[in-house]
């Protein structure tokens, strides 16, 4: 594999993790730029990863042959004009980590056809556990898919869709997912502490059957509803539980949830562009 000059604009989290993921995977430090207005962020960056470093987001897109912006969508459409010229002339590979911001307008701002990777990453990715979803303009070739793809599969795996408004059924389940799941830790912690465990003992109960039972699905040949059966004796515990899940539709409200998250990420994309 040949490594291409990789331009972070922005140093935060979500850049550090993936930079931190790439060096992991022995991508050369030297070929990584970063560009941040916080020279302290710049500092432990380069401190850490030993890569190069710039205030200027110039400088750091004249060097680079895959740009990735990974900053907030607040900011991104000054961020393109400002760099709309530099890109026009070295036609870098385009990645764009800013959540909302669709890459029709991504093009627009930066005033040419350019192959462009938008990518909804989710916050487990800090930690190496993420999932992101990807859309590709049409002059993303091949090549550029397999680098995209090497880049953020440094924070996760990686999902392609086909239709760009798939990014925004993405955004509800995976990008909001964690705070799901992390709404119902708290509920079963809430209930354990009621029944006289620990907050302590409660939590370790509920993270580790959490960790487990999303192990044992992804490693299982069976699907989620057979694995549920198995646990499900007849007129045992789980099965009483479930049936009073059951009772109060619970899966139609966390599908409903869903939905609900998916519609306000259209708008909210609707919004920012």
């Amino acid at each position: 594999m040949k490594y291409k000059k990789l331009g972070f604009i922005g140093g935060g989290h979500m850049a550090r993790s993936i930079i931190s993921g790439l060096v992991k995977d022995n991508y050369p430090c030297e070929l990584i730029y970063v560009s941040d207005p916080s020279q302290n962020k710049l500092n432990a960056l380069q401190q850490q990863f030993s890569i190069q470093v710039q205030t200027d987001n110039q400088a750091v897109a004249e060097q680079a042959e895959v740009l990735v912006f990974a900053i907030k969508p607040q900011q991104i459409m000054d961020v393109l004009n400002e760099l709309s010229t530099i890109v026009q002339q070295r036609q870098p590979l385009v990645i764009s980590i800013a959540a909302g911001i669709n890459t029709a307008a991504i093009q627009h701002y930066l005033g040419k056809q350019l192959p462009i990777v938008r990518c909804m990453p989710n916050t487990p990715a800090l930690m190496g556990a993420g999932i992101t979803g990807l859309f590709a303009t049409e002059l993303v070739i091949s090549s550029h898919k397999a680098l995209a793809e090497s880049i953020m599969r440094a924070v996760g795996v990686t999902l392609w869709v086909k239709n760009e408004a798939d990014i925004d059924t993405i955004t509800a389940i995976s990008g909001s997912g964690p705070a799901y799941f992390f709404y119902i830790f708290e509920a079963l912690e809430a209930a354990g502490v009621q029944l006289g465990f620990s907050q302590a003992d409660a939590r370790l109960l509920v993270l580790q059957t959490a960790l487990g039972a999303a192990q044992l699905a992804m490693l299982s040949d069976n699907d989620v509803a057979q694995l549920r059966a198995q646990v499900t004796s007849p007129g045992g515990t789980t099965e009483q539980a479930l049936a009073w899940l059951q009772s109060r539709n619970v899966d139609t409200i966390l599908q409903e949830a869903v939905f609900v998250a998916k519609k306000r990420a259209e708008e909210l994309s609707q919004l920012l562009d």
